[in-house]
């Protein structure tokens, strides 16, 4: 049987989501620069992708870029995730799941990672489960040139594995934190965009 051509919207979808991956993981990494708030302040308060379930909170991440000051959202930042010692809230896969840091989940992830042909930039100085590298690799396992790498099923198999156990509770714990105002929102179109991915998957099952 022939496979058709994917169409059009499908190839614009694919963009959307590996886009929104990049995004993200741009927000939770570092404080976001002044040429990444720029943008997202004059975007278009509409759908960032196909279907409706996201425009609400992508309105409200919006508003709240227009509403903070660069130097605002930058100390938000280095409130919540930065600091010296425990940050107030943890973006490492293996504190949520495990409680601790480098733990089994990191190990795990690493081997996952290794059959995916992927590595670690010795530059980075975070650990591979940091919520921002695995939304990069969601980010190539979407709009990567390698077919057998990028695929729905590699996709699928690296989300239920290692973001859909604990990235809603990071949600939680961001929305719920007194000194979070610009990464509630942020929070709030993760988990969003998140369910939208999760429903996605399950259909393929």
């Amino acid at each position: 049987m022939n496979t058709p051509a994917p169409t059009t919207s499908a190839l614009d979808e694919e963009t959307a989501r590996a886009e929104l991956y990049g995004l993200l993981a741009a927000l939770y990494y570092a404080p976001p620069d002044a040429t990444l708030l720029a943008g997202l302040r004059v975007a278009v308060t509409q759908a960032p992708a196909a279907g409706g379930f996201l425009e609400a909170p992508w309105h409200e991440l919006v508003a709240a870029a227009r509403q903070w000051s660069d130097q605002a959202i930058h100390d938000e930042h280095q409130a919540l995730f930065g600091g010296v010692g425990k940050p107030e809230v943890y973006l490492y896969g293996s504190h949520h799941l495990a409680g601790f840091l480098n733990e089994k989940p990191l190990a795990a992830l690493r081997g996952d990672l290794a059959a995916l042909g992927l590595s670690r930039d010795d530059a980075m100085p975070e650990t591979e489960d940091h919520i921002a590298c695995l939304f990069e690799v969601m980010r190539y396992l979407i709009a990567g040139d390698e077919v057998a790498v990028a695929n729905l099923t590699q996709q699928q198999r690296f989300f239920s594995t290692h973001l859909q156990p604990w990235v809603m509770g990071l949600c939680d714990a961001l929305q719920q934190h007194p000194r979070a105002r610009f990464y509630a929102a942020v929070a709030g179109f993760t988990r969003a965009f998140m369910g939208v991915e999760l429903q996605g998957f399950d259909m393929m099952a």
